[in-house]
């Protein structure tokens, strides 16, 4: 676009804003264009786009609608700026990691589902005599639907003898069920058993199988006389001439107590415990369909609704396709016949439509059954893109965060092509982006920086992309207009870690070998079978063989299911010529669920910090030790908002307001505590300092500064110490976890893996988190990353590429090798776009 034809556009004006770190900034950006924000982490750029724009646009549209509707709305905090002209109404499309539990799917977020069971309740083949079944009959999620013994999960617990009895040599009195309690309790049992007339002196082996399958499984409750202390013939006497008993013992098979134990304990030690003997099965009523069988007997396409959900979106299109194209004409449509004709013809135009987007922008190796937990920040967000194209509105001004995350280069250039359309359809589109390859693509550039927090907030440069060429505080413009090629040295590999027959989602009979001692990124196109090969399979097989826990993270049914869902059941491994001694996966899993999580606390920080304060002669003085001085601690905190910092104000035909407390200011800390000062500083202002500005502060203090310089390294330093949990994205989330394992000593041995570390960071902060990666390695370590940033595959040791499409065309091994190597495949898509980053030169 030409300056004449933004000016026949219109701008949006912004005056003085300054939410967060935007330090009273004027700007002009153009309507009905593709405008890119850019600037390092932390520079300001979503305060501008979604603080700034978005909250505006929202909080506009909020005066338009009336206080009860209101109330059913998430708002976001009206933003800081003095005016903002020529805004149109705005839709966002955030990054959000998952969406709600494992009854969240595919099809329920595109409502492709709906469609399905409307199809299928209206224009199914029923068997004879077939009762007609509402909509509502088909989905996991109603009662009306769903299978009653899984509840719609389509799996549920239960137990094994080999779980609960590990060591069958064992007899009961020597504790060889191990799922039974500890201590009195487990004793009790045992006297119970002696009561009831059994042996518990022989192995367990030896007891007929028929008293073994009793004892563990049994849903009896006999009540009996205990006689502790007695062996078995006095306790058999004492019942036959009715002596009076210490008490009345209940027995409990040891399946019910676990299973009463996991879903009832309120102590996390017990649930932890019952759950090592627990183990999730396939439904054995609906077969892990989830529905009932009268739903299931309905079919389409000689399918069941399930069977139908479980294909890709590939394989959908291709069913659906010839009825919308019956559907086509008018005149085809008067012409189709019976009701049911009509019926599936119009139902699937409506479905192909919604995939033909689905489809363009990557997603077209996904299922309507794949849980939303389980998909990428960057398929969530591509799902509710496709929903707007749907809609064909226009006059609508889409602010979207990073669109590109988690997107192979070969599916980057599938979504440039859905958002054109929506800016050619008369929308304006305002991107959040670091990916190069999108920033290249926009019609207009607003520079945010030139660094982060409080080193950033400046608006350096807003205009056409050409521009930004000659301006020197753009670390941007640096990566943008220079080419980077990187000479690529191989380390030595130490060794291999073999898998053999994984079969897994698109992962069919699949082998493959990892080297130890180097870094190593697995790449492919979307949906090619990355994440199920390393972060679970490979992830699920090495903790089994270090024998380690996985997950110390305890949550509902649902959770757990979800995780036992995606559980490797198949293949085997081996280590050649190399050893591994720890498992450490950093994921983008929030690292609390509370704001009173934090970066201080997740890190180890705040202990030290608490431990200063609690050393200072005034904390002395009064007896304060370092408990005093955290809010989760009643001695310490304030009273009033028990250290949340705010209170809820309840309206009642108003949203709930949130406000600062009137007591502590925000502070989260009673007076008592903020007497106490460090360097003049109290405890509640060291947590409102960045990372740099603590790293500074605490200079001399080495336990501090040392993690402190880690946590810069990855490139968060302009996150605040006591900067809550839940406003931390995917990706900082998993930058903290990275630093807080850096700060430890390495012993070497140590496999690290980590699925897409540099989302959400821009190319100057991906060459500092290279440095942290490539010192595990060079201490005799080995990284693994699913990758799609092409710096980074570049400069591994090692490459795997699987593919050579996703979903049913994924899921075989491609290439491996060097990078060098990798370039010269003629079946691999990675090739083509790595070919340009890797020097001639080694």
């Amino acid at each position: 676009m030409n300056k004449q034809e933004f000016n026949a556009s219109g701008f949006v004006t912004i005056k003085g804003a300054r939410t967060h770190n935007l330090k009273n900034v004027n700007v002009e950006i153009p309507r009905n264009a593709m405008v890119v924000f850019t600037g390092i982490s932390g520079s300001g750029k979503s305060s501008l786009a979604f603080g700034t724009l978005y909250a505006e646009a929202q909080r506009r549209y909020m005066e338009s609608i009336s206080p009860y509707a209101r109330r059913l709305i998430n708002q976001l905090e009206a933003p800081d700026v003095d005016r903002i002209d020529g805004l149109p109404p705005a839709v966002a499309l955030q990054q959000r990691r998952g969406a709600g539990s494992i009854r969240s799917s595919v099809g329920s977020i595109t409502n492709l589902s709906d469609l399905l069971r409307l199809l299928y309740s209206r224009a199914g083949d029923y068997p004879p005599n077939g009762k007609i079944i509402y909509a509502e009959g088909f989905s996991p999620n109603n009662p009306a639907g769903a299978c009653p013994h899984c509840q719609g999960l389509g799996r549920v617990f239960d137990v094994t003898e080999e779980l609960m009895v590990p060591d069958s040599t064992l007899s009961i009195r020597q504790k060889a069920i191990q799922a039974w309690p500890p201590g009195w309790a487990g004793q009790n049992q045992k006297d119970i058993l002696i009561s009831l007339g059994y042996d518990i002196d022989i192995p367990w082996r030896d007891l007929p199988e028929k008293t073994r399958n009793w004892i563990l499984f049994t849903d009896e409750q006999p009540e009996v006389p205990v006689y502790p202390r007695m062996d078995a013939k006095e306790v058999q006497d004492a019942i036959a001439n009715n002596v009076k008993p210490n008490y009345m013992g209940t027995f409990t098979s040891a399946k019910r107590y676990v299973l009463h134990t996991f879903r009832n304990s309120q102590s996390a030690a017990m649930k932890k415990r019952a759950e090592r003997y627990l183990t999730s099965i396939e439904c054995p009523i609906c077969d892990g369909k989830r529905l009932k069988n009268e739903s299931l007997s309905v079919k389409f396409e000689r399918l069941d609704i399930t069977e139908m959900s479980r294909l890709s979106m590939k394989d959908l299109y291709k069913i659906f396709s010839p009825y919308a194209h019956s559907f086509s004409s008018e005149s085809k449509k008067m012409e189709a016949g019976t009701d049911n004709d009509t019926v599936v013809s119009q139902i699937g135009e409506d479905i192909c439509r919604r995939l033909n987007t689905i489809l363009d922008l990557g997603l077209g190796h996904l299922t309507l059954e794949r849980t939303a937990p389980s998909l990428s920040a960057g398929e969530l967000q591509r799902l509710r893109l496709a929903s707007q194209l749907h809609t064909n509105l226009f006059g609508v001004t889409y602010v979207l965060d990073e669109p590109s995350a988690g997107l192979h280069p070969a599916d980057t250039q599938a979504l440039m092509g859905a958002l054109n359309r929506l800016k050619s359809a008369g929308n304006s589109l305002f991107i959040v982006e670091h990916d190069i390859d999108v920033i290249v693509q926009a019609d207009w550039i607003v520079d945010v920086g030139p660094y982060a927090g409080e080193q950033g907030g400046n608006i350096l440069y807003s205009g056409i992309p050409e521009g930004l060429k000659s301006l020197a505080s753009s670390v941007t413009a640096k990566y943008l207009f220079n080419k980077r090629k990187f000479p690529h040295f191989n380390r030595k590999i130490h060794g291999w870690i073999e898998l053999t027959g994984l079969t897994k989602n698109n992962l069919i009979d699949f082998d493959v070998s990892f080297p130890l001692g180097v870094f190593t990124s697995v790449t492919g196109v979307s949906g090619s079978g990355k994440s199920t090969l390393v972060s679970q399979a490979l992830v699920q097989q090495i903790a089994k063989h270090l024998n380690a826990p996985l997950n110390d993270n305890l949550g509902s049914q649902e959770d757990h299911l979800e995780e036992e869902l995606t559980a490797i059941g198949s293949g085997t491994l081996a280590l050649k010529g190399g050893k591994v001694k720890r498992l450490i996966v950093v994921d983008q899993k929030p690292i609390g669920r509370t704001p009173r999580s934090n970066l201080a606390t997740y890190t180890g920080l705040f202990d030290h910090i608490r431990t200063l304060f609690a050393g200072t002669p005034l904390s002395k003085k009064r007896k304060y030790d370092p408990g005093r001085f955290s809010f989760n601690v009643s001695t310490g905190r304030c009273g009033n908002c028990k250290g949340e910092g705010f209170i809820m104000v309840e309206l009642m035909f108003l949203p709930s307001v949130y406000s600062r407390c009137p007591i502590c200011h925000g502070s989260r800390y009673n007076e008592q505590t903020l007497d106490i000062t460090y360097r003049d500083k109290n405890i509640a202002e060291v947590l409102e300092m960045t990372v740099d500005e603590a790293y500074s502060f605490f200079a001399d203090i080495d336990v501090i500064q040392r993690p402190l310089d880690v946590v810069r390294q990855v490139g968060l330093g302009y996150l605040r110490l006591g900067q809550p949990a839940t406003e931390l994205s995917g990706g900082e989330a998993q930058r903290i976890k990275l630093a807080t394992e850096l700060q430890r000593a390495s012993t070497g041995n140590t496999l690290y893996i980590l699925d897409e570390p540099t989302t959400g960071l821009h190319p100057s902060d991906v060459k500092k988190l290279l440095i942290q990666l490539n010192r595990l390695v060079d201490a005799g370590n080995t990284v693994i990353v699913v990758e799609h940033d092409m710096d980074v595959i570049a400069q591994s040791d090692w490459v795997i590429d699987i593919g050579p499409g996703g979903g049913s065309d994924g899921g075989k091994l491609v290439a491996q090798g060097p990078p060098t190597e990798i370039v010269k495949s003629k079946k691999s898509i990675t090739a083509r776009y790595l070919v340009n980053r890797i020097s001639q030169t080694n």
